[in-house]
């Protein structure tokens, strides 16, 4: 109960709005939407993600005062390239929820770009023009449009300043961050510093990508200073843009995380390793931190997952990203399984904060949050 108060308090006097979680539904003991909307509110939780236009999830946070973003599904993509079955999808899908219900976002596909498909990454462009046409004539051309992507659409993205997307493409990228820069939407990214862990954890630093303290590496060229993957990975992404000519379009992250549980041979998974990547990435956003290349832009963040999900295919890690169990519980303790080395972490950063009195409220606040995880630990080694 210390723990949920203590997170209620971190996030509403923080005001970590930029915040952001993924809830995922494939499963079959998750709790209804009503009730994962009352989660949401008791985290103060203002910005969400699903990976459909489920009609009880959008009927459900209607007056939630969440900012939602829904997904259309891959395999729909060709069908909406059709202006008149965008206008209908819109009219059906999206028109009869807003505005009580918050949609800010269509993401249109998921990590189209990696599919190895060029029939399908061909639909993505004429799909999103559809739509947003249908938007705007429905009066609804608030609404962003923007396509998840893998970092598997770069061919190169180390260091940050390499950051190029694949040659093959570059036809279909140039149109689409033509279509982004136009509309002032963003481009999503969905990273995973624990698969470049889990693929060489003898030649990656742990600490590097769980953005706990270490050196860092220096970027050659830009003299730039990363402490973490996570911001060199969406800076090698604004380089990509740069080099085809888009400097205006800001990098946001769709999903990021860390699995609690994996196969022997899913390196680094672990509830320890989790939970320092998830509560690391809180404090982050706390401080309104950017990446290196856009110090002031507060980096938008997007957490992988509310829920783990008992029926997604794959590995075992596939199944326990999430930060609560079916039923509401706790995966695991976010913050307390890197208790002991709160004496070494450091709230300042290369990033500014809005000023010195916001960023001693900040340090106030996590100290309060420290207390009471401890005392949590006290009170139940004492009973």
């Amino acid at each position: 109960m210390l723990l949920h108060l203590a997170l209620l308090f971190l996030l509403s006097i923080a005001g970590a709005t930029s915040l952001g979680i993924n809830y995922g539904q494939i499963g079959n003991n998750l709790p209804p939407p009503d009730k994962v909307l009352d989660m949401l509110i008791a985290l103060r939780i203002t910005k969400v993600r699903i990976y459909d236009t489920n009609p009880q999830v959008l009927s459900a946070f209607a007056n939630s005062k969440i900012d939602l973003i829904v997904t259309i599904e891959n395999q729909m993509l060709a069908e909406l390239m059709n202006p008149q079955q965008a206008l209908q999808w819109v009219t059906t899908r999206i028109k009869p929820y807003v505005p009580a219900t918050q949609i800010t976002e269509i993401a249109v596909g998921n990590e189209v770009f990696s599919e190895n498909d060029m029939t399908l990454m061909e639909t993505l462009v004429p799909a999103m023009l559809s739509i947003h046409a249908a938007l705007t004539q429905l009066g609804l051309s608030f609404i962003k449009l923007s396509t998840p992507s893998s970092l598997a659409v770069l061919e190169e993205s180390y260091p940050p300043s390499a950051g190029s997307f694949k040659p093959e493409i570059t036809g279909i990228m140039t149109q689409f961050l033509e279509f982004l820069s136009r509309t002032k939407a963003p481009f999503w990214i969905n990273a995973y510093p624990y698969f470049a862990y889990k693929d060489d954890p003898n030649g990656i630093p742990l600490e590097y990508v769980l953005c706990n303290p270490n050196p860092g590496m220096v970027d050659p060229f830009t003299r730039l200073h990363y402490d973490n993957m996570l911001y060199a990975q969406a800076d090698a992404v604004y380089f990509a843009m740069a080099k085809m000519g888009f400097e205006g379009i800001e990098v946001r992250i769709s999903e990021t995380g860390w699995p609690s549980k994996g196969d022997p041979n899913e390196n680094g998974a672990t509830i320890q390793n989790a939970a320092n990547y998830n509560r690391n990435l809180l404090r982050r956003q706390m401080a309104n931190e950017g990446t290196p290349m856009r110090p002031n832009v507060r980096l938008e963040i997007y957490l992988f997952a509310l829920f783990n999900e008992n029926l997604k295919p794959g590995p075992t890690s596939e199944r326990n990203y999430g930060l609560y169990q079916p039923d509401g519980t706790m995966a695991y303790n976010v913050g307390l399984s890197s208790f002991k080395r709160t004496s070494s972490i450091s709230l300042t950063s290369s990033a500014p904060t809005k000023g010195g009195i916001m960023g001693y409220y900040r340090s106030l606040v996590y100290w309060m949050f420290v207390y009471l995880l401890t005392y949590q630990v006290f009170m139940r080694r004492r009973f």
